[in-house]
């Protein structure tokens, strides 16, 4: 006969240690009488009962022991009955303890027969209430895992399925007989199980439960749509720490996942509207202010931008309304993540069909879009070079939202995803419309910013000599820069007037101030010096007229430098009105600054000027300067000039390339003031005997 060990639950422990399980939780006792109803057999167990020790119980009349006198005729009947017919008897009595007290034990008993044909009687016993306490626990068990709208399952130490709830059956989509006896992997064949048996292995293992685990998976159930799902896992133990197996419990929270989701969503588009606020319109640059709104989308809610604006706007027009055909448009800034392998051309017109995305955005000033698009829509998304570049980043949802200000469609921002899987939505129009809307006015600023520098610039140009004329025995270079805002453009100018005989006038001169009132008096400076020039009088009588001139002006106060050079005696008369020191740079010497009497500035009034003479020899050059070119606030002006006379020492000997050398070196873009170079390089002239006799003795007494 074979061994019954596998059979018998806690095999192989050691002697004496407890089994656990649902008879020790029941505390069911075991009680053996003979024919006469003597007790000959008495668990351990029947002590917790009854209270009676074995030694106390052995031999006596059980009924006697046991049971009331009220009860004893129905006990001897019914035990006459059991030995008599060998039918059992099951029931709750009432039982003596021998404390005195009374309780109510559920009884099975049975008729045994041993050898000889000797009879006798099992008693099977356990305390009802602890009994209907159990019955009552487990019925409350049952019901709840049949009815509860949660997944739930138990799992033996294998992992196969032992019990699931009808829940747990319909989001695994199989009936119950199709899962029980079945292993973790074979049952959830529709998912990747793996992480899902590894969390259970580690539950396990350790004891530890993991509880509220969160994953995204689909399920039979819904078809074709991903649930969220709440997991937790316990492992389950009997009253001896034997590891029975593992519980499961699965909740469905895909709404609660949306909703915070979408609250998620929500503030991401609130903290974007708010860094929007500050990261677009940082300067009135047009360009500037286009990438930062395109880099703004990028990589959230698109995964490109572009901002085109129409040309008649960026022309200092306004649009005329809808338009009814092709419209011109220039795109000025593209952000992309990643950077896609075809570049957007950008900075040049385009042209857009009636039916392109963004052609109807700008005619309708209304959000166009087309949430899911294949390569064959790309036609009627965009121009040829934009379509390749949608094309090759992928792109599968676009949207084309109008930038608008004082009520009129300036262009429009048009986006695209790629690599973000999910189509654009109402939401994603929304956000798209509040950060257009609010880039626009800055874009509408920066626009009007630029229209009207362009047209100071105009002004300021206009004003100053096209290109310096030719002049006997001077190669001449020129330079003027605008300052980097409306206000700071002005009062800067030059100009090279032609003299009688071989003389040429250089004038470098700064208004004080800036604007519009220093650029007219600029204007009206720079003709009365070319009038007082074709007077060829002496550089500090022209300064004494200018001096008067200028206190009757809007703009009372400026600068200047009056040279003239005479290339038949290769002399300069100069004189200077408060303005910076002139630069020689001899041929074969080190450039060094002119020390001349400094003067007033012009519109101080009753300030002597003085003129001085210096010999320039062919080769040595002359540069005239304004401030703008070497004055910073974060830096002294002695370090400054010092650092132009070594820009100087290592110039280029091209005058233009010197001059684009100086800017290029001293300049940064935003500097707040204007500036203006002269640079005059002497070169022999052809000169016939008789004008060298005539002044010859003039020339050679020059200091």
């Amino acid at each position: 006969m074979g061994s019954a060990e596998p059979f018998v639950r806690g095999a192989g422990r050691a002697p004496g240690a407890p089994s656990g399980g649902l008879i020790d939780l029941l505390s069911v006792s075991a009680v053996v009488l003979d024919a006469r109803g003597r007790v000959v057999f008495w668990s351990p167990q029947a002590q917790q009962i009854f209270g009676y020790s074995a030694r106390e119980a052995l031999g006596r009349s059980a009924a006697r022991l046991m049971v009331d006198e009220q009860h004893l005729d129905l006990v001897t009947e019914l035990f006459s009955k059991v030995m008599a017919e060998g039918t059992s008897w099951a029931g709750a009595f009432p039982v003596r303890h021998k404390d005195g007290s009374t309780r109510l034990v559920e009884f099975r008993n049975v008729r045994l027969e041993g050898e000889h044909g000797v009879f006798y009687a099992l008693g099977i016993a356990a305390d009802q209430a602890v009994l209907q306490r159990m019955e009552r626990d487990l019925a409350l068990s049952a019901r709840l895992v049949s009815q509860s709208p949660t997944g739930l399952g138990i799992l033996d130490p294998d992992l196969r399925y032992l019990v699931v709830n009808p829940t747990l059956e319909r989001i695994n989509g199989r009936p119950a007989d199709r899962q029980v006896g079945r292993p973790v992997r074979e049952v959830l064949d529709f998912m990747d199980a793996g992480p899902v048996e590894t969390a259970m292995r580690s539950v396990l293992d350790s004891g530890d439960p993991l509880v509220n685990q969160f994953a995204l998976a689909p399920t039979p159930s819904d078809p074709g749509r991903v649930h969220a799902w709440s997991a937790s896992y316990y492992r389950l133990e009997d009253s001896a720490g034997q590891v029975l197996g593992l519980a499961l419990e699965l909740v469905d929270v895909t709404e609660q996942h949306r909703a915070s989701s979408e609250a998620a969503a929500a503030r991401r588009r609130l903290a974007l509207i708010a860094d929007a606020s500050t990261r677009i319109g940082t300067t009135l640059d047009l360009d500037t202010t286009a990438d930062e709104l395109a880099r703004t989308c990028v990589p959230e809610p698109a995964d490109l931008a572009a901002v085109d604006l129409l040309e008649a706007v960026l022309q200092g027009g306004d649009s005329d309304g809808a338009p009814d055909g092709p419209v011109a448009l220039r795109t000025l800034a593209v952000a992309a993540h990643p950077a896609p392998a075809v570049s957007v051309p950008s900075g040049h017109p385009a042209r857009y069909e009636p039916d392109h995305l963004i052609t109807r955005c700008i005619a309708t000033g209304r959000p166009v879009l087309a949430a899911h698009i294949t390569a064959q829509d790309l036609a009627h998304i965009a121009p040829s070079h934009a379509a390749a570049v949608l094309n090759e980043a992928g792109a599968h949802s676009c949207l084309a939202v109008p930038l608008i200000a004082r009520g009129r469609v300036l262009g429009a921002l048009g986006l695209a995803r790629a690599r973000n899987p999910l189509p654009f939505s109402e939401d994603d129009t929304t956000l798209a419309l509040e950060l257009a809307s609010r880039a626009a006015v800055s874009i509408d600023h920066a626009r009007w910013y630029q229209n009207q520098r362009q047209a100071a610039e105009n002004l300021q140009r206009s004003l100053l000599p096209q290109k310096p004329p030719y002049r006997p025995g001077l190669d001449i270079a020129c330079r003027y820069q605008p300052a980097s805002t409306i206000c700071g453009i002005g009062g800067d100018w030059y100009d090279v007037i032609a003299l009688s005989g071989d003389k040429t006038a250089l004038v470098i001169g700064d208004v004080m101030g800036s604007g519009t009132g220093a650029a007219a008096t600029m204007g009206q400076l720079r003709t009365a010096t070319r009038t007082l020039a074709a007077l060829d009088l002496d550089p500090a009588a022209v300064l004494r007229h200018l001096d008067r001139i200028t206190g009757d002006l809007e703009q009372r106060f400026a600068t200047c430098t009056y040279a003239v050079y005479d290339a038949s005696r290769a002399c300069c008369s100069i004189a200077t009105a408060g303005h910076l020191p002139p630069v020689l740079i001899p041929a074969a010497s080190a450039p060094r600054f002119l020390d001349l009497p400094t003067g007033a500035p012009l519109g101080v009034g009753s300030v002597p000027f003085e003129t001085s003479r210096l010999r320039i020899e062919p080769g040595d050059r002359l540069l005239l300067y304004t401030d703008g070119l070497i004055e910073t606030r974060s830096h002294a002006l002695d370090t400054r000039l010092a650092v132009l006379l070594r820009l100087l020492a290592r110039s280029p000997r091209r005058l233009e390339e010197t001059c684009d050398h100086l800017l290029d070196a001293l300049r940064r873009r935003d500097e707040p003031d204007d500036v203006a170079l002269l640079l005059a390089r002497a070169r022999p002239v052809a000169r016939t005997p008789q004008l060298l006799r005539g002044r010859g003795k003039h020339v050679d007494g020059l200091p």
